[in-house]
């Protein structure tokens, strides 16, 4: 009696227990969650309402110049290939390799002997000739002899110094001189080889002319309408070459070839201007900067090469407009890498984003990096407070 007495008891201690740590867990749930939800959509504001740090450019107005810049090549003026123009053996060559000659300096000797034992002959045998035509001369004005013997005698003569002048010509030719000024390449063909007049394929030496010396470079073929309009203005074309990587300066020379086809493989124009290269600043070969001046626009309304932005309808610009971003269409004019210049509803002295732009959105507020931001009422409210609770403290 006693034992079932005391087991009810139990039971009911522990059911109210149990219900009431139930309906306290959904209570807590529920609590965590309303607080969530209430709180969630008031942070989410002003979370959004945090300006954006951007970098902003000047939107300027000056005469722009249209430029184009592309890499050249130096070439030689004059490249001359020097081949015997006698048959024999090389006995000299009294040049060293990479050496600077003048038009007609000695470049190589051919042996002499053939040609001068031809040359003697040759004197001799118009000595000859002279002194026979002399003498039919005499007898025909005698009647001696007959017109033709003193007509033969007069042509032998003819032949006899032609023949005078050949040898003399191929006796200079064995002392080959240079035909330019100009620096030489190595020596093909060595001392002692044997040289074939008109069938040696490999000269003996190239001299690559470099006072003056030409750059050729090549522009694209949507360039040659301002190429040919360039070139009947006053200014005309002028190619600027940058050595200053080099140690040099900067030079200039009008061009003075724009080549008569455009190339269909690669969609260029070929250009070459002549420099008087004083200094052998420019060498053959050498890869130079060239930068060419096609036209000028005048007024350009100019904004910073980054602030350009491409669009589903177009080139754009985030203008600013009370800390706010505005997006503006342009059509771009010219754009040199650095600067580009643009039509559109811009002014100068207003504000263009130049870094920053993909977390914009039209109307996104903004905060220009490395400016100093302003003191609103409510800081200078927050330092009143702060300097009144100051003074009750001292």
């Amino acid at each position: 009696m006693n034992a079932s007495v005391h087991v009810e008891d139990t039971d009911d201690e522990t059911g109210p227990s149990w219900k009431a740590w139930l309906i306290g867990g959904v209570a807590l749930i529920a609590l965590v969650g309303g607080y969530w939800y209430f709180t969630q959509d008031k942070v989410a504001p002003r979370a959004r309402r945090v300006p954006i740090p951007v970098r902003v450019g000047a939107v300027t107005q000056y005469d722009m110049p249209v430029v184009e810049h592309t890499l050249g090549t130096v070439v030689p003026f004059t490249t001359v290939q020097v081949s015997p123009r006698v048959s024999g053996v090389i006995e000299n060559a009294d040049f060293k390799e990479g050496q600077t000659v003048k038009k007609g300096d000695l470049l190589f000797e051919i042996d002499p002997r053939p040609y001068q034992a031809a040359y003697d002959n040759a004197v001799a045998t118009e000595a000859d000739a002279k002194a026979k035509a002399d003498r039919y001369k005499r007898l025909y004005q005698q009647n001696a002899v007959g017109a033709q013997d003193e007509d033969d005698a007069q042509a032998a003569y003819g032949v006899a110094k032609a023949n005078v002048d050949a040898a003399r010509l191929n006796l200079e030719f064995t002392k080959i001189r240079s035909p330019v000024d100009g620096k030489t390449g190595p020596i093909l063909v060595q001392q002692g080889n044997m040289v074939i007049a008109n069938l040696t394929t490999t000269p003996l030496v190239t001299i690559d002319q470099f006072q003056p010396i030409k750059v050729s470079f090549s522009l694209p073929q949507t360039d040659l309408p301002r190429i040919q309009a360039r070139q009947k203005t006053p200014q005309g074309l002028v190619a600027t070459v940058n050595l200053q990587d080099q140690g040099g300066e900067q030079v200039q020379a009008p061009v003075d070839f724009v080549s008569n086809a455009v190339n269909n493989v690669s969609g260029t124009i070929e250009l070459r201007a002549t420099f008087k290269n004083t200094d052998s600043a420019l060498v053959p070969g050498q890869l130079v900067n060239v930068t060419v001046q096609l036209n000028d626009i005048p007024d350009a309304i100019v904004v910073p090469h980054q602030s350009v932005n491409i669009g589903p309808d177009g080139d754009f610009v985030y203008a600013l407009k009370d800390n706010k971003s505005v997006v503006t269409p342009v059509k771009v004019l010219f754009d040199d890498g650095g600067n580009t210049a643009v039509t559109g509803d811009l002014t100068v002295g207003e504000q263009v984003v130049t870094d920053g732009q993909l977390r914009l959105v039209p109307g996104s507020t903004v905060a220009i990096a490395g400016a100093v931001p302003k003191r609103g009422a409510g800081g200078a409210r927050r330092g009143a407070r702060g300097a009144r609770r100051g003074g009750k403290a001292g």
